[in-house]
């Protein structure tokens, strides 16, 4: 993730950056849903088959914390279909990691949003444009109301949450409606993911390359905005980290005399984190580097989530500094700070985890 907001405030000012340490754990605790997302990286469906029990879970649980995970996103399908969802973020909370809730906000209501409350650090409710575009994308009629009541209730209650949004060819129109929004409803963060074509998400196409950048300059500009306007609201990019190029191009256009700052920022950000500082568990128990990877890299019914995050040939090549990417990749200068982007996106354009990101506007 790219916190544009919290870098660029980090660069004007005198404090020094600490890129996080630990390790983040995005955790599909199901594939269940309520919706039929045209983006669906897990192609959720009703099927339950294989789903780790909350037993499984607990068992899991102690390792992580032995392997550095400090924060586990608790996402599906839909994880508010999970009956034992509440206990299994108390659970990992009495473990010492922070929880998020990432949700389609459907479920959210007068009776469950207090407990919402208790269990969760934060909760980010997904919300991919104007209602016509939103319903479509989601495959609902009034999901976008929903959804909306959620962030409604969640604000009212004093829930820690933000706005969740992808961008592709079918939602890039919404992105001025989704900022106006989140200013408007004064929701403190927004997060705005590129597509990776993973699941049905590979129905699914990139805005044209040349519009492309555009849009990632218009959301940057946003971000430069909402900070002078004195504007208390987070936005952050997700799965295209490019947009760092973006931002250190737009600051040393405004602030040249800081623009050094802002470039170490960036390189101890380190760009793209699957394998990392990052890592998916899936419903079935599958670890993968991040979860828009197609393969899994082990198990935790047959190995220990320790065996598998120490010892794996795709991981140890993750972790290089800089990654060795093929293509226009091999000789850009911003390398070792996008870390070569996505390597599921990569994968899936060409077969190949190493070669160049095809979704990158540069």
């Amino acid at each position: 993730m790219l916190r544009l907001s919290e870098f660029i405030r980090k660069a004007l000012s005198n404090e020094d950056y600490r890129p996080f340490q630990g390790v983040i754990l995005i955790w599909n605790l199901t594939n269940r849903c309520n919706l039929y997302c045209k983006h669906c990286y897990s192609a959720a469906n009703q099927d339950t088959k294989g789903e780790l029990s909350f037993e499984e879970i607990g068992r899991i649980a102690e390792e992580l914390v032995d392997e550095g995970v400090k924060f586990a996103i608790l996402s599906g399908g839909e994880p508010l279909l999970r009956e034992d969802v509440f206990e299994i973020a108390e659970l990992l909370r009495n473990k010492g990691i922070r929880i998020y809730l990432s949700t389609n906000g459907l479920l959210i209501r007068e009776e469950n949003v207090g407990r919402i409350k208790e269990s969760f650090d934060y909760v980010g409710v997904s919300l991919d444009g104007t209602p016509e575009i939103h319903d479509s994308f989601r495959g609902k009629k009034h999901s976008f109301e929903e959804a909306l009541n959620a962030l409604i209730l969640c604000r009212r209650e004093g829930v820690r949450v933000g706005l969740r949004f992808t961008l592709t060819d079918r939602t890039a129109d919404s992105l001025p409606f989704i900022f106006d929004l989140v200013e408007e409803m004064q929701i403190p963060k927004l997060y705005i993911s590129h597509l990776v074509y993973a699941g049905r998400g590979r129905r699914l196409r990139d805005v044209e390359r040349s519009r492309y950048r555009e849009l990632v300059e218009f959301i940057v500009g946003k971000a430069f905005e909402f900070i002078e306007k004195g504007k208390n609201i987070d936005v952050v990019t997700g799965n295209n980290e490019a947009d760092a190029v973006i931002l250190l191009k737009e600051f040393e256009r405004r602030f040249p005399e800081r623009s050094e700052k802002l470039w170490r920022i960036l390189k101890e950000w380190g760009g793209n984190q699957a394998g990392v500082r990052l890592v998916n568990i899936d419903f079935r128990g599958n670890v993968k580097p991040d979860p828009f990877f197609p393969h899994s890299i082990g198990n935790l019914r047959e190995k220990s989530f320790s065996r598998i995050w120490n010892s794996n040939g795709l991981l140890s090549k993750l972790r290089e500094r800089p990654r060795s990417i093929k293509g226009r990749c091999s000789e850009c200068p911003y390398l070792e700070i996008c870390n070569g982007n996505s390597r599921a996106r990569a994968y899936f354009a060409f077969g190949d985890y190493f070669a160049e990101d095809p979704a990158c506007y540069i």
